[in-house]
């Protein structure tokens, strides 16, 4: 296994460019689809449900599969499924701009879920075996702060297209992208792999997870609204409980026989009850983070009137706040504990979506959207890295890159059901966002709720969090990843298979 490329060689700096693109990619269109969500439903004729389905599909296949994908690259060579990770991604963005209807577009969605699972383990885990040892943290350090970029410019990029060339364009703009990845991944990665990996993949767990989250989320949807087929949501919401209990049953026994395939979801992982607390915490607060950054940027079209670049760029300071205070929030846990960190930023964070209750019809962005994003981005900072922390200190050594995947899934299945949940619940259902008093009735419902889970996951941190986590924690587990690299889940600071 070659490790031996330093950052600051030529060869070092076309490693770090192709992984920061791949992964960019995907980052990027997991943000700038919301932007263009109210054109797709008017070119579409989508209802509400249609819309929670274009951002759901996509984040449901990747939870499903991407501790499959980084599986995947250990044992088949990490390059090689990163390529072709970035060549499926391109492949089925091309199907997303040909959709001819809201169904085809959702189902290029799932299909683009599953190539971001092959490429986004793949980019650090390349990072973590082809750099020398002192230079992973670095080099780690700018995969993330150049990744928050590309995040943070994502939906001002995706608001500019949408507006002068149409929401097509979103998704072709990764055609170009792909080929330049493909071409400086091919030239300058090197190929590195397991040597250790061995045994068959839980490729039953991975569609276990996905069946048990696509049957939830389905049921979860579709379930409040008024023409709703009710034998097929009960009927799907039975499938998803039993694929989930199947699924629990089978990493159960995967974990203790050898001899098996590997557990994708090894169960000695939650033998830790601080890793478990956390990853509660985790759920609670990334389900209601993941609705705020589904409704607020449509709404703020729909309610407010704003142009797609506009609306697009609502959230970019709290994309800028965590990246210049993630790492200072993360030094300040190392010293004092993570549990007040986390507490004060998580109310810090309820206080800026109460904020955001003053959107409405004569909003503006300097006097009503920016103070409320940047109490909102204040409270993330606060809270994210000492999270992140504290999942790689509470777990076993060996399984510092598993617990990682675990709460990144967990993040991204939060998001999953939440946007699939709350929405409807709150009055969001059908045309909802054709009507503005209407959409803002029902956004101010569901900020309300997301509000309290962020209180609960506070209370939650309060008594379950010890400030003790971080106090013994290995200089190996340290995370590199001290920059905020994505809103939408908790950056990946450890993959399996990192040498």
């Amino acid at each position: 296994m070659s490790a031996d490329l330093r950052l600051s060689s030529p060869a070092g700096r076309w490693v770090l460019l192709a992984t920061v693109l791949g992964s960019g990619m995907a980052m990027v269109d997991s943000t700038v689809v919301n932007v263009a969500l109210p054109r797709i439903a008017g070119e579409f004729g989508a209802s509400m449900a249609g819309l929670q389905w274009t951002v759901n599909a996509y984040t449901l296949t990747l939870a499903g599969f991407v501790l499959l994908g980084g599986s995947l690259g250990d044992r088949y060579g990490r390059r090689r499924v990163f390529v072709i990770g970035v060549v499926w991604f391109a492949l089925s963005s091309a199907l997303c701009a040909a959709a001819q209807d809201i169904s085809m577009l959702v189902a290029a969605r799932a299909l683009q879920g599953v190539g971001g699972a092959l490429l986004t383990p793949g980019a650090l885990a390349i990072i973590q075996a082809s750099f020398t040892p002192d230079d992973r943290p670095r080099a780690v350090g700018a995969w993330s702060g150049l990744g928050g970029i590309a995040g943070a410019a994502g939906p001002f990029l995706g608001g500019w297209l949408v507006d002068v060339a149409g929401w097509r364009w979103v998704f072709l703009l990764n055609l170009p992208l792909a080929v330049l990845v493909v071409a400086v991944a091919v030239r300058h990665v090197p190929e590195t792999s397991d040597d250790s990996a061995h045994g068959r993949f839980d490729v039953l767990g991975a569609v276990l997870a996905a069946a048990a989250l696509a049957g939830v989320t389905y049921a979860l949807t579709e379930a409040p609204t008024h023409n709703a087929n009710r034998p097929l949501v009960v009927a799907t919401a039975v499938a998803g409980i039993a694929a989930a209990a199947w699924f629990v049953l089978v990493e159960r026994r995967r974990s203790h026989d050898a001899a098996g395939p590997q557990a994708m979801l090894p169960v000695q992982v939650f033998r830790s009850r601080q890793f478990t607390a956390v990853n509660a915490v985790t759920f609670v607060v990334y389900g209601a983070m993941g609705v705020v950054f589904f409704l607020l940027v449509l709404a703020l079209q729909v309610v407010s009137g704003f142009s797609p670049i506009v609306a697009g760029t609502a959230m970019l300071p709290v994309t800028v706040i965590m990246l210049a205070l993630s790492a200072p929030a993360g030094a300040l846990a190392q010293r004092i504990g993570p549990r007040i960190p986390m507490t004060v930023g998580l109310v810090v964070a309820a206080a800026g979506m109460l904020l955001m209750l003053r959107v409405g019809r004569t909003s503006s962005y300097f006097g009503t959207v920016l103070p409320a994003v940047a109490v909102f981005g204040l409270g993330l900072s606060a809270m994210v890295a000492p999270l992140t922390a504290t999942v790689l200190a509470s777990a076993d050594p060996r399984h510092a890159g598993i617990a990682s995947g675990v709460n990144n899934a967990v993040a991204r299945a939060a998001g999953l059901l939440a946007v699939a949940a709350i929405p409807p619940l709150a009055g969001l259902g059908g045309e909802a966002y054709t009507d503005p008093a209407l959409f803002a009735s029902g956004l101010h419902r569901s900020l309300l709720f997301c509000a309290v889970a962020m209180l609960a996951g506070a209370v939650l941190t309060v008594f379950t969090v010890s400030d003790d986590a971080l106090r013994a924690v290995p200089k190996s587990l340290t995370p590199q990843c001290k920059t905020h690299c994505a809103v939408g889940a908790p950056p990946l600071d450890r993959v399996p298979g990192e040498s």
